[in-house]
């Protein structure tokens, strides 16, 4: 485990190190995601009155579900486009079999090897909102409610992160998977609105199929102190589950790689 720290501490280092030497796209890239963010919320309003809810969610509280919205793509952009896309140019170049003969993971090196830091404000933004609203929302902020709310966190972005890496090991068949990866950050964007706001049928395909209601509205129900006991355990048991899937795939995909020297 220590081997792995301390590779993770260069990785990231030397990540920083070479983004930070351009220091005017973190502005710009702020700016942006601003942006962004007024637009969301902006959208977010349109379905909002005088005495009106969605979803039984009131205006503080689906703002606390923006915020979760905002700080998982964050994340996203922080870590998992820059690492996970580049499996794709790994695999259509041939430099994937460098990554194999690493004496390291190469699941571990391909989803950790760098991180890209225009994200990092994004995600800082998503948690403002999200200690706002929550706070606006009448959130007591109790020592079990935080925790509980981390834990969610925790699980959301292991179910992220699986979904995501699987479609990348598929450009071991595929080679691009571009369009993929696009229906599935469509399919995430969904994850703005509270759960509950739609539809049973979509409801229950983004609970089990698309997961996004364990990234924000469960989040957003533990900080708020309404998250029941049975959802929690399902989300623990969820993103154990994609991770073992992710990981066996991950296996399978590299029986049927086929390097580029041979």
């Amino acid at each position: 485990m220590g081997r792995y720290l301390i590779s993770l501490r260069r990785f990231w280092g030397t990540a920083l190190a070479g983004q930070l030497e351009y220091q005017a796209n973190i502005v710009i890239d702020l700016v942006a995601m601003v942006g962004s963010l007024a637009g969301s919320i902006f959208v977010l309003s349109l379905f909002y009155g005088q005495g009106r809810e969605l979803g039984g969610w009131s205006w503080q509280a689906a703002l606390v579900v923006q915020g979760f919205y905002t700080l998982f793509d964050g994340m996203a952009s922080t870590w998992l486009r820059p690492n996970l896309g580049a499996i794709v140019t790994h695999v259509r170049e041939g430099t994937l079999d460098y990554v194999l003969l690493k004496p390291i993971d190469s699941q571990f090196w391909l989803s950790l090897r760098t991180l890209a830091p225009a994200g990092l404000p994004e995600m800082a933004l998503g948690v403002a909102l999200i200690v706002w609203a929550a706070a606006q929302a009448g959130a007591s902020f109790s020592m079990g409610s935080i925790l509980l709310a981390l834990l969610m966190l925790l699980s959301g972005g292991c179910i992220l992160y699986a979904l995501w890496f699987v479609i990348a090991a598929t450009s071991i068949w595929f080679v691009k998977t571009w369009n993929a990866t696009e229906v599935l950050r469509a399919a995430l964007a969904a994850g703005r609105f509270p759960v509950s706001a739609y539809p049973p049928t979509l409801r229950l395909m983004f609970t089990f199929i698309f997961p996004v209601a364990f990234l924000t509205t469960v989040p957003a129900e533990a900080i708020l102190g309404r998250s029941a006991i049975s959802i929690v355990v399902l989300g623990l048991l969820l993103a154990s589950l994609f991770l073992a899937v992710s990981r066996m795939f991950w296996h399978f995909a590299l029986r049927h790689y086929t390097s580029a020297s041979s």
